[in-house]
């Protein structure tokens, strides 16, 4: 377990590291017109983020109450989780080349007050990235980004929890708007590699699945070549006609997992039905040309209610199909709600739900997942450089396989205060 001293030791440097930035942020002004370190014509914003996490959910530990010194719990251990993310953020507009970028290192503490061995798989996350965007105002440009992320939060639906995973993106799109731009083509093409490891070095009880041992999870690590094409028409004023295509190449560097060709089209309609009613509807296909094969309708249909400039609902529902570790592909028929509401220009309160159905292509063992989560939140600005939040999550998840890393409940409570200068 953490010993007090420790944890009075870490309390009392994050407090030395937030008081000089308290102090900055309450200069007068700030910098030069405002807040943030001049950069060109841009500014450059350093924050940093404290956070106390409630979590249910941050792994699977060995039970210190059986005898046997090898006994994992079947359930996932709470903890008490403390994160410090100090990081930047940076913005150059400018009509040749526009400058976007962010960047933070998080440092995530399982202090061992719930779960003693917890403690051991305190780890680093982290994320970056950066956007360029040439001649933005002209009829052709170019957009180059990359973005990198590390966090316990996988794209990976496949896998069970208590999984770390490594992203990196490179994307490129040349946007192309002639005539005005009523009418817009943007073919882009993408890299992006993704590995795995384990947040702790345990194996879930009743685990019999590959996808669920943490311990086998280096065998999904990816690479994913995309190529895609975009098209927008307004033939109204504020209606147009959208296209959708891409084709993407999945590919392992261990393990059986299928590659996956999969081609992906759809097209439809995308504008304001109201002055507040704003609407998207697609319908298209998406087959996959690799070797295990499979093919399904895709489709969005979603909305958004203006109720009042302050107050917005919007709720919709997608059918996708994307490539995954394991089976080569996965169907996800989503549902969701979403509602957003500020109060006096500082609180603004949050919230949605969702139930995500997944079905994924395995023809010798078909397995399907039901996935429901729920995100409660409030934030308030106290000052321009201070924001508080507070918030609650549940992520559920059921599958047609055993084994408790794919059968769990999640519950997360949080309490953060970010300071910006």
């Amino acid at each position: 377990m953490m010993q007090p001293g420790h944890i009075r030791g870490a309390l009392l440097a994050l407090l030395a590291t937030l008081w000089p930035i308290a102090g900055a942020a309450q200069i007068p002004g700030g910098a030069p017109g405002g807040n943030g370190f001049k950069v060109g014509d841009g500014r450059l914003h350093p924050f940093l983020d404290l956070e106390t996490r409630l979590d249910s959910g941050v792994g699977y530990f060995l039970d210190p109450s059986t005898p046997d010194p090898n006994d994992v719990s079947d359930n996932l251990s709470g903890e008490l989780v403390l994160r410090v993310r100090p990081g930047m953020r940076m913005e150059v507009p400018s009509s040749r080349m526009a400058l976007n970028a962010s960047a933070y290192l998080e440092y995530v503490r399982y202090t061992g007050l719930l779960t003693e061995q917890s403690t051991y798989a305190s780890h680093l996350e982290g994320a970056a990235d950066l956007t360029a965007t040439f001649n933005p105002n002209a009829p052709v440009g170019l957009i180059l980004s990359d973005q990198l992320l590390r966090t316990d939060q996988t794209r990976n639906v496949a896998l069970g929890a208590g999984v770390l995973s490594l992203f990196n993106e490179l994307r490129t799109s040349v946007p192309i708007k002639p005539g005005g731009g009523a009418f817009e083509v943007t073919p882009e093409a993408s890299w992006a590699v993704e590995f795995f490891s384990p947040v702790g070095r345990s194996i879930p009880i009743g685990c019999i699945e590959e996808v669920c041992d943490p311990l086998q999870v280096d065998n999904f690590d990816s690479s994913t070549l995309r190529a895609g094409l975009d098209g927008r028409w307004r033939f109204l004023p504020k209606t147009a006609v959208v296209l959708d295509t891409d084709l993407d190449y999945r590919s392992y560097f261990h393990g059986t997992s299928p590659n996956a060709l999969l081609l992906r089209v759809s097209a439809g309609l995308a504008g304001l039905v109201s002055p507040k009613i704003s609407a998207t509807a697609k319908l298209g296909w998406g087959h996959n040309f690799g070797t295990s094969g499979g093919n399904t309708l895709i489709a969005q249909l979603d909305g958004t209610y203006l109720f009042s400039p302050t107050m917005t609902f919007k709720a919709g529902y997608y059918r996708t199909l994307d490539p995954v570790a394991a089976y080569g592909l996965y169907r996800d028929d989503r549902l969701f709600a979403e509602a957003r509401t500020l109060f006096g220009g500082k609180l603004t309160l949050r919230g949605l739900v969702s139930v995500d159905l997944l079905g994924f292509y395995d023809v010798e063992d078909p397995r399907s997942d039901t996935m429901l989560g729920l995100d409660l939140g409030a934030d308030y600005q106290f000052k321009p450089w201070l924001l508080g939040a507070v918030g609650y999550l549940l992520s559920t998840r059921s599958s047609s396989l055993e084994g408790s890393g794919l059968n769990y409940t999640r519950n997360e409570g949080y309490l953060r205060l970010s300071l910006v200068y």
